[in-house]
């Protein structure tokens, strides 16, 4: 299938009223926790994954993107409108866009934040449509080596580049791939690590876990905050009906969102790197580019119109390594990943083949979605502020019920019930020690693909480890491994030797 057949295939995919329907879906729920602070996507997302079981494949991915690019748009209004950041991407904004509104220019701030959200998720499907399917193509040469050493890097990529502390992330990391191996031997068919419990002859379902760490533990750590409400809104006053930028804005911000297409598209291929990794980089290429460093800090349209841009395309590039590798690059698309799987599609090389409409159905479905987003931007502004009074604890005892409900029906089962809820504790209980769950659901997800590609590695190299050495591209992830392991372990050396020199 040629580009413009694909393209095809996407739009008539993307434009039938049902999934249109699921794209307006996504983007206002994406948009909606992206306004409330503390959900989050990766929760959001995985709260509606019992939801689209009753969904084709190309429908539930097209509803659970949307909700992932969709709330890199609402956390812009938090950021520029009460200093508080909807979503870790939207950190950056803060410094620029507070100070904006502040000085009476929310509407140039967020006008300008969601035309280059716009621009960036044009010029990262763009680039997805061009570079996936290299990228696929070349995949399928791979073999089980290459494969497993691709996999070992995402993974320790995203505990070096996305996380706070790598040595926790990878800790957890290794619990998701024990957790992996509960049910059955994918070679000998036997069971294994169930301890006698019935409901685990099959493995830990990816829902009950997902739903579980990500999305319990997020609502208990809601119940447990104080600040329940938004109490201070002083900027509200000062937001018209629409948020139209003016064109001296375009004009002082048109280089910036290029150069944050761009920034932000490939670092978005990066496992790990996503939205945050881009954003700031972004506003430090920008404040080093300025001829005025000074007015950074202090509103300048730059130091929004950058990272706002590049956070969005980020976002969407992120599906790259995804569709085509099968591997997720974050927790979110992780969660999107266990998707795919219960829908019976396998994310990877043959996917663009095998199932087109997914593939070119989500690309043409994120074009669909950010004019959508725009036009809530831009236009209904006022509505989205005002959302921000509506106190948080409201909203996690309808969340709880509908997790019951929903669990329950996939498999008639309580023990779901019970084991989604243990594993909400757990992560509640992660979050209190400083460790983040989400480096062990993608261990989880990413354990089953190691184990398969690892021992058919083995058997193809006689049970000798060499045959990762010998293949090339093994070979360049395990060095690039290495020598991401020994410099943050250098570094951390650097720094205990440093204090104690303080001492």
């Amino acid at each position: 299938m040629d580009y413009l057949d694909g393209i095809a295939v996407g739009f008539a995919t993307a434009l039938t009223w049902t999934n249109l329907l699921y794209v307006l879906v996504g983007v206002l729920a994406g948009m909606f926790i992206g306004v409330m602070p503390g959900l989050g996507p990766t929760a959001t997302v995985a709260l509606l994954l019992p939801f689209t079981l009753n969904v084709d494949a190309a429908g539930a991915i097209i509803m659970l993107a949307g909700v992932y690019y969709g709330s890199m748009y609402g956390g812009t209004i938090t950021s520029v409108m009460l200093k508080v950041p909807g979503e870790a991407s939207t950190v950056v904004t803060v410094l620029d866009g507070y100070p904006m509104a502040s000085q009476g220019r929310a509407a140039s701030a967020l006008g300008i934040a969601a035309i280059g959200s716009l621009f960036g998720g044009i010029v990262a499907v763009i680039g997805i449509a061009l570079l996936a399917p290299q990228m696929a193509q070349f995949a399928l040469s791979m073999g089980s080596a290459a494969l497993t050493g691709v996999a070992l890097l995402g993974l320790v990529l995203v505990a070096y580049v996305g996380t706070k502390s790598t040595v926790k992330s990878l800790a957890m990391a290794s619990v998701g791939l024990l957790l992996a191996t509960v049910g059955l031997d994918p070679f000998t068919g036997g069971p294994r690590l169930n301890f006698g419990i019935l409901e685990l002859t099959s493995g830990i379902d990816i829902v009950v876990l997902t739903v579980g760490l990500l999305g319990v533990s997020e609502l208990l750590r809601l119940l447990s905050r104080r600040d329940t409400q938004i109490d201070k809104l002083a900027p509200l006053a000062k937001v018209g009906k629409t948020v139209l930028p003016t064109r001296d804005d375009f004009k002082q911000s048109k280089w910036a969102i290029g150069r944050g297409s761009i920034l932000g598209f490939f670092l978005g291929l990066v496992p790990g790197g996503g939205g945050v990794l881009s954003s700031l980089a972004s506003y430090a290429v920008e404040r080093r580019l300025a001829k005025d460093p000074s007015r950074f800090g202090k509103g300048a349209i730059e130091g929004v119109a950058g990272p706002e841009t590049a956070n969005n395309a980020a976002s969407q590039s992120a599906f790259v390594p995804l569709l085509t590798l099968g591997l997720p690059s974050n927790s979110v698309l992780a969660v999107i990943y266990g998707a795919l799987l219960l829908q019976g599609v396998t994310p990877g090389p043959s996917l663009i083949t095998n199932h087109p409409d997914v593939f070119w159905g989500v690309l043409a479905s994120m074009l669909v979605g950010n004019v959508i987003l725009v036009v809530l931007n831009i236009y209904f502004i006022r509505v989205w502020v005002k959302l921000l009074r509506i106190p948080t604890h409201y909203l996690v005892p309808v969340a709880m019920a509908v997790i019951v409900v929903s669990i329950f029906a996939i498999n008639n089962s309580m023990f779901d019930v019970a084991l989604v809820f243990l594993f909400g504790l757990i992560g509640w209980v992660l979050n209190k020690f400083g460790l983040e769950p989400s480096p062990l659901v993608l261990g989880f997800v990413l354990g089953k693909i190691l184990e398969v590609n690892i021992r058919r590695a083995l058997v193809v190299g006689d049970g000798g480890i060499g045959v990762f050495l010998e293949d090339p591209v093994s070979a360049v992830a395990l060095s690039i491994i290495a020598v991401l392991l020994i410099a943050r372990v250098t570094a951390s050396l650097r720094a205990r030797s440093a204090r104690k020199t303080t001492v």
